[in-house]
């Protein structure tokens, strides 16, 4: 029997993670980041499925068919956390379990990156813990598929 598979959807610019910023982004790429979030997933006994757009309605194109192939999805929307209201409807029009993740604290940086519009359509945010922040979004999504109880929302 197949494992049920989850997605990952990096947005804007983390195609260039390693290179950008690495005082505020971490030195890990994005490939190493999702071979470590592949292999949690699989050891929590789930296929991960990873894809990065620069581009807005490409992550809304993938958040809208996700369902009926993805039990539930991580996110890091990137710039698009603080502006776009298309991810938010994509994110609340659909039933499958989204985590947003950040890899720097957006509440510790510019004022402008302190709010998430995208925020309030996900289950959780995870912000601050550089490539674990992912990780973490990870085992938070398997959490909540596990015992959908534990879910506040």
């Amino acid at each position: 029997m197949p494992k049920p598979k989850l997605l990952l959807l990096h947005g804007p610019n983390l195609n260039m993670l390693g290179m950008r910023e690495p005082s505020i982004y971490g030195s890990a790429t994005m490939a190493q980041i999702d071979q470590c979030c592949q292999q949690l997933a699989s050891e929590l006994g789930y296929n991960l499925s990873c894809r990065q757009s620069n581009h807005e309605g490409q992550l809304v194109d993938w958040l809208q068919a996700a369902a009926g192939e993805f039990v539930g999805i991580v996110i890091n929307p990137g710039a698009y956390s603080h502006s776009s209201i298309a991810l938010l409807d994509a994110i609340r029009a659909i039933t499958i379990p989204v985590v947003e993740v950040h890899l720097s604290n957006i509440h510790a940086r510019e004022a402008f990156r302190s709010h998430s519009v995208t925020a309030a359509g996900v289950v959780g945010l995870i912000s601050g813990f550089g490539a674990d922040s992912y990780l973490l979004g990870v085992r938070a999504v398997a959490q909540l598929l596990a015992d959908p109880l534990s879910s506040s929302s």
